[in-house]
């Protein structure tokens, strides 16, 4: 998928379904049919015995449960008369008992007979689980492509995670990011128009907000040499030193932003209602907490607030 952004830097009843979905284990081969196989998909070990009349009548429950997510969850059987070992050390006490495993370790169980909807409610809530967690992991990665300036491979993970959940606040912000970055301003608002409207007014849809106002200032024309000569001849002409301020935030010299935005604040800190503090905290957004000059700039604002 190219997004515009240029190419990327270098016993029990027959099973009913395969032999890869449900299977007979051992205590011998369960970490390989089991634990290892949990770090791919979802395993379901189901508990039994011979002599267990819910046993039976659970399994071809599970199995056609099973069946049906299409190899996203695997059902594995254990004797317990058998294999008496492992349902020690998980200290399983009555019979039928299912666990759910993932990534290698126990995460969720039931006890006896339950219906199909309720079985398939409970795999439902694991898979969501682990899909929410896979959706992390995957705008971890397309934060740190687009930290490290690659636009294409973040935009092609932001839109990957959009087709999973259309109303990925983290994954909109993220695309709407690498348009800004890219310079198209244009298509970056079109993106976060997607954001729904209850999750407009967070802390991350507010940051990125700001970073396309600042974007479109940079598009602005604006006479810095007119500005600095307003300032010159009256310093004490706040709306003129503000104006300068984002117009040099726009252009990328933010040290110099920062200087007129204190100096403002210096010297009457509640002008206009505390512009140019507000102006700083704008600042603070775009560039986002781990900028250098948004941690240096808090901390020269900090000092003069409780000078």
């Amino acid at each position: 998928m190219d997004l515009g952004f240029g190419n990327r830097p270098g016993g029990a009843p027959a099973p009913t379904g395969g032999v890869d979905l449900v299977k007979e284990t051992t205590t011998a081969a369960f970490k390989a049919d089991v634990l290892e196989a949990s770090k791919t998909a979802v395993v379901l070990v189901d508990f039994w015995a011979e002599w267990c009349q819910p046993c039976k009548q659970l399994a071809p429950v599970l199995e056609k449960v099973v069946s049906s997510y299409g190899g996203k969850v695997k059902l594995v059987k254990l004797n317990v008369d058998l294999h008496p070992s492992i349902p020690g050390q998980l200290r399983i006490q009555s019979l039928p008992t299912v666990y759910a495993f993932r990534d290698g370790k126990p995460f969720d169980g039931f006890m006896g007979m339950q219906p199909e909807s309720a079985i398939k409610a409970f795999i439902d809530r694991i898979m969501g689980d682990e899909n929410a967690a896979d959706l992390d992991a995957a705008l971890e990665a397309a934060d740190k492509a687009l930290e490290a300036g690659d636009l294409q491979g973040a935009a092609e993970i932001y839109a990957a995670v959009l087709e999973q959940d259309q109303q990925n606040v983290g994954a909109i912000v993220g695309l709407a990011r690498c348009y800004l970055k890219s310079g198209d301003t244009e298509r970056a608002e079109q993106t976060l128009a997607l954001i729904p409207p209850d999750k407009q007014e967070t802390a991350l849809v507010g940051s990125v907000k700001a970073a396309l106002e600042l974007a479109k200032l940079a598009g602005a024309p604006s006479d810095l040499t007119a500005l600095e000569a307003k300032i010159a001849a009256d310093p004490l002409d706040h709306q003129a030193r503000i104006d300068l301020a984002m117009a040099l935030a726009a252009r990328g010299t933010k040290d110099k932003a920062i200087d007129q935005l204190l100096e403002s604040f210096r010297r009457d800190r509640n002008w206009n209602e505390q512009a140019a503090r507000k102006a700083l905290v704008q600042l603070f957004e775009a560039w986002g907490p781990r900028d250098p000059h948004t941690q240096e700039g808090r901390r020269r604002l900090s000092s003069m607030l409780f000078a």
